[in-house]
C-alpha cells in the first residue's frame, strides 16, 4: 500500500500522540516495514542515567534535565529499530539500528546558529561540515546514524526541510555516524526515510533517551553496550549541553572519576548467546554466554578500541564561531577523562553550536549587531564543556541495557552494582572526611 508522505507524517503524529500513554506501538508496513519506533514512542520508558546516584564523584553543576535539551530551544528525537533474532541474513537481520535527531532550534524553526566542528580522527563522516568550516553556520538539524545510512539520512532531511516549506531551495545537511555492525544488519540497509522523518517530527525537548536508543541501538562503548548519552552544565547565566553517540574505547582504558574502572572489570565481556550460530559465523576470542567457555569462532576478532564517537555541544552563550570550536575541540579532553584515545580505527568527530545571536545568524542581506563573551571569560565554558563530555559518555553506558544482536553476538551492560562498589571502595572514606 503506497501512502503520500503527508498521510505518513500525520499518522506518524497520531502513533506519537498514543505513545505517551500506550507505551510502544508497532509501525505498519506501509510506514516502512514492521519496525517498532520505540525511541520515539516509548515516552513514558525513557532511561535517564544519573551516575551520582552511583556515588560516582562528577564536577560541575548540572542543569535540569542533566542533557543538551537543557540548552533553551533545543530538541532531541529517536527512531529506534529492533527486529529478529538468530543468524545474520543480509537484508532481513537482525536489526539494532536507528536514527538520532538534534534540533538546535527546535522543529518550528529553521534559522541558522553559529557554529563549528572539528575532527579528532577521520575514520568517518560527519556531511556538511565544509560549509560550516566556511561559513560558520549551521543551517539546520544534525542528525546521527548507522554508517551505511548516512546516504538515506542526509536525502530525507532536504526532503522534510523542503515538505515544511515550499519555498526552500537548498540544503548541505549534517548527519553523522558510527559502526553498529558488530550488533546489526548494517548491509541490510534497514534505515529508511520514514525514521528519519519520525526523528525529526518526534522531537522534544525535556529530558532525553539515552543508551540503546535511535542511532546509539547497535553501538558498544568501551567494551559495554553504549550509545547515545547526554549531559549539561551550567555557567553562570549560560548552559553547555553535550549529546554523544559512543562506539568506541576499549575496555583496558576505560576509567570512571580517574579510577581504572577498565581494568577492575575484565567482565562481563562480549559473549554469543545462540549455540545454534555456526562457527564460520562467530568471531573468535568470544565466549558462549551461558557457561563462559570459549566459543571457539572462525573469523575475526574485533581489533581492540575498534569504534567511532560524535560528540554535539551545544551553548545559549553568545560566542563566534571560534570560539565555538575551542570549546567543541576542548570535548576531546572529556572524551581522554573516560579513556578514549583517538585510535586509528576510530572516526572521532565533534560538532558545537550556539543559540545565542539568533538574528544575526539568520540574516542574510543586512549588517547586524551581535554580542560576543569576551575570549578572557571562556575558562568555565572550556571545563563545562570537558566535564559534560565526560559524563554524557558515561551515561551512555549507564543507561544501556545488555542487547543481543546478529548471530547471538551481545554486549553487556555496565555493571551498575559492580561500578557502585568501585566507588565506595575509592571515595567512600574521602566523602566521609569532606
Amino acid at each position: 500500500m503506497h501512502v503520500s508522505r503527508p498521510r505518513r507524517m500525520c499518522f506518524l503524529l497520531l502513533l506519537m500522540t498514543l505513545g505517551f500513554t500506550l507505551g510502544p506501538l508497532e509501525v505498519p508496513a506501509w510506514m516502512g516495514g514492521h519496525h517498532s519506533l520505540v525511541g520515539v514512542l516509548e515516552v513514558s520508558a525513557q532511561k535517564v542515567p544519573n551516575a551520582r546516584a552511583l556515588g560516582i564523584p562528577l564536577q560541575g553543576e548540572p542543569g535540569l534535565n542533566n542533557a543538551i535539551t537543557d540548552v533553551v530551544g533545543v530538541e532531541v528525537g529517536h527512531t529506534t529499530i529492533i527486529e529478529g533474532q538468530g543468524p545474520l541474513i543480509v537484508g532481513q537481520g537482525p536489526i539494532r539500528t536507528g536514527v538520532t535527531a538534534i534540533l538546535p532550534r527546535g522543529r518550528e524553526s529553521g534559522d541558522s546558529t553559529f557554529a563549528a566542528w572539528f575532527s579528532l580522527n577521520g575514520n568517518g563522516e560527519m556531511t556538511g561540515t565544509t560549509w560550516i568550516e566556511h561559513s560558520g553556520l549551521l543551517e539546520g538539524p544534525i542528525l546521527i546514524t548507522n554508517t551505511h545510512s548516512v546516504g538515506v539520512v542526509r536525502d530525507a532531511v532536504i526532503a522534510w526541510q523542503l515538505d515544511r516549506n515550499p519555498s526552500f531551495l537548498w540544503a548541505l545537511p549534517v548527519v553523522a555516524e558510527t559502526y553498529d555492525g558488530s550488533l546489526n544488519d548494517i548491509n541490510g540497509f534497514h534505515v529508511t526515510a520514514e525514521h528519519a522523518f519520525a526523528a525529526l517530527d518526534g522531537a522534544r525537548s525535556g529530558p532525553v533517551e539515552q543508551g540503546a536508543v535511535g542511532g546509539g541501538t547497535g553501538m558498544r562503548c568501551h567494551g559495554f553496550k553504549g550509545g547515545i548519552g547526554s549531559s549539561s552544565r551550567q555557567v553562570g547565566d549560560y548552559t553547555i549541553g553535550i549529546l554523544v553517540q559512543c562506539n568506541q574505547g576499549s575496555r583496558s582504558d576505560l576509567r570512571v572519576a580517574g579510577v581504572p574502572v577498565g581494568e577492575m572489570l575484565p567482565e562481563p565481556s562480549a559473549c554469543y548467546a545462540d549455540r545454534s550460530i555456526p562457527a564460520e559465523l562467530r568471531r573468535s576470542g568470544v565466549r558462549w554466554c551461558d557457561e563462559g567457555e570459549d566459543a571457539a569462532g572462525q573469523m575475526e576478532p574485533i581489533p581492540e578500541g575498534a569504534g567511532s564517537i560524535i560528540i554535539v555541544l551545544a551553548t545559549d552563550a553568545p560566542l563566534l564561531p571560534t570560539q565555538i570550536k575551542r570549546l567543541v575541540t576542548r570535548t576531546t579532553m572529556g572524551l581522554a577523562r573516560i579513556g578514549g584515545m583517538g585510535y586509528n580505527g576510530s572516526g572521532d568527530i565533534f560538532i558545537g553550536f550556539t543559540t545565542a545571536n539568533r538574528s544575526a545568524a539568520a540574516e542574510r542581506s543586512t549588517v547586524v549587531g551581535l554580542e560576543m563573551l569576551p575570549n578572557d571569560r571562556l575558562n568555565p565554558f572550556i571545563s563545562a564543556s570537558v566535564h559534560a563530555t565526560e559524563e554524557a559518555i558515561l551515561n551512555a553506558m549507564l543507561a544501556a541495557e545488555t542487547l543481543t544482536g546478529i548471530n547471538g553476538y551481545t554486549v553487556p551492560a555496565l555493571p551498575h552494582d559492580r561500578l557502585t562498589e568501585i566507588m565506595q571502595r575509592m571515595f567512600g572514606g574521602f566523602r566521609d572526611l569532606r
